[in-house]
């Protein structure tokens, strides 16, 4: 039931459903993504999905997602525009944790050279 939480966190990051994505999260989420600082509660990570976030539009294509227990993750390729019109193609992975049905923390990972 909760590899159907990730498809559906990324089926309403593509298609802008905010609602739906507030949903998946807990209240006290934290969100950690690459170039930022940690996103921490509910409406700073909207925030960031509303009005923040270089993406345009385009599709997470998930490859595999894994659970143990509470924990979960996944990888896959993001395809689309970022706002400047720019085409992105990026492979990505997230890792999770829940509590009480809801995502808890979320960490993602960019694969690009780095270190």
């Amino acid at each position: 039931m909760l590899n159907e939480k990730i498809t559906k966190l990324f089926k309403a990051v593509d298609s802008s459903n905010w609602n739906d994505l507030r949903e998946l999260f807990h209240s006290e989420i934290v969100y950690e993504r690459p170039g930022y600082e940690p996103f921490e509660g509910l409406e700073r990570v909207m925030r960031f999905y509303q009005q923040e976030r270089i993406l345009a539009s385009g599709e997470h294509r998930i490859e595999r997602i894994v659970f143990q227990g509470s924990d979960g993750a996944c990888y896959g390729r993001f395809v689309g525009f970022k706002k400047d019109g720019s085409e992105v193609d990026e492979l990505f992975a997230d890792v999770y944790s829940f509590e009480d049905g809801k995502i808890r923390t979320r960490r993602s990972y960019f694969f690009r050279p780095a270190v």
